[in-house]
């Protein structure tokens, strides 16, 4: 008499393509395989996670242990949808769950946990619409610098001809302001644009550029500015125009700072994510770059429009920095999000690395 094959607990790799976190437990409720998602999820590499109790991984209090145990008791596969998870890192997470038991023999039981994060699914369609609102808010203010900048250039140029007519030099000054008042609104509408449409690829350590934004702003803050580093040494080079990113870094630091004053805290953070969508397209590999802060955090009727020109809740600032680090991120493929709570406000900063 033959033995049963053994149930194969090998994760195909095709499944590190999906979207859907795949997990595969025993009957102890340790794991025995997971895809890439999966990793992402749980915020745990394979290697760690292997063999581990589920528990081990997520915080005691998630209320769907029950659930994996019912379904391995009565061998019944179910779904259940919107499931609180939070990680043992404490990260809050919302998932649709469907479980299904498999198993070869009494024996070897196992059951199959498939994790579609919603909260991540709504954040796709936000950034989604994000991206299409930048991309429409840039072509309609290259049609309102180009209906501004003409006229601008007129009056530039009257202003020259009336001051050469005048014969009172006193009233010089006069022209003086018309002609360095145009020449401030042409810079400003430049700044509006944001930056240069082409880019100027080649290899980047977004490590070098963090350090370089670090050092500049210590440099100003003198030593009234904490700012703490949290770097993934694994993050490899990657394609992007070094001088644009260092911009918008150092926009978003500027910005932290100016949110968390003296005597804040700053944290940059970097991380890799796995098979993320970004502005509806799929990578491979993610550079997330988070600027975190300890100020007050973003009026809740502000955030919508955060990344809007001339948006600010600062008094003294143009509102166009947020605006320009935005529009440099989508001309890498990728963009900024922002989450903002009293007391830690962090602006994520999306690179797809295309290797």
């Amino acid at each position: 008499m033959s033995a049963e094959p053994l149930i194969d607990l090998t994760v195909d790799y095709h499944l590190d393509l999906l979207a859907t976190g795949v997990v595969l437990l025993d009957a102890n409720l340790h794991i025995r395989a997971l895809n890439l998602s999966a990793e992402n999820l749980l915020e745990v590499s394979a290697s760690r996670a292997l063999g581990s109790a589920l528990e081990e991984l997520l915080d005691e209090s998630n209320e769907w242990y029950p659930l994996l145990q019912q379904a391995l008791s009565d061998n019944y596969p179910m779904v259940r949808r919107a499931i609180p998870l939070t990680t043992r890192t404490g990260q809050e997470r919302t998932v649709d769950i469907t479980l299904s038991p498999i198993s070869s023999s009494a024996e070897q039981r196992c059951l199959l946990v498939e994790l579609n994060m919603v909260d991540r699914l709504q954040a796709i369609s936000r950034d989604e619409s994000e991206w299409q609102a930048q991309a429409t808010l840039k072509e309609i203010m290259k049609g309102v610098a180009h209906e501004v900048k003409n006229p601008l250039g007129g009056i530039r140029g009257a202003a020259q001809l009336l001051a050469g007519e005048l014969a009172e030099v006193n009233l010089h000054e006069y022209t003086d302001i018309i002609i360095s008042e145009v020449d401030r609104l042409r810079t400003l509408v430049d700044r509006m644009l944001g930056p240069r449409e082409r880019l100027e690829s080649e290899a980047t350590n977004i490590h070098e550029v963090t350090e370089h934004v670090r050092q500049l702003i210590e440099a100003e803050a003198k030593g009234q500015l904490s700012i703490e580093r949290d770097y993934d040494p694994s993050l490899p080079d990657f394609m992007a125009d070094g001088g644009q990113l260092t911009q918008a870094v150092l926009n978003l630091v500027r910005n932290a700072w100016q949110a968390c004053g003296d005597g804040g805290l700053i944290t940059l953070r970097t991380r890799v994510l796995r098979q993320f969508t970004v502005g509806g397209n799929r990578h491979k590999l993610v550079c997330a770059l988070q600027v975190s802060d300890d100020g007050p955090g973003v009026p809740e009727d502000l955030l919508p429009r955060l990344f809007l020109p001339m948006v600010t809740g600062n008094a003294q600032g143009t509102g166009l920095g947020l605006s320009i680090a935005q529009r440099i991120a989508n001309q890498h493929g990728g963009l900024i999000q922002v989450q903002s709570v009293p007391g830690e406000t962090r602006f994520t900063m999306l690179l797809p690395m295309e290797i």
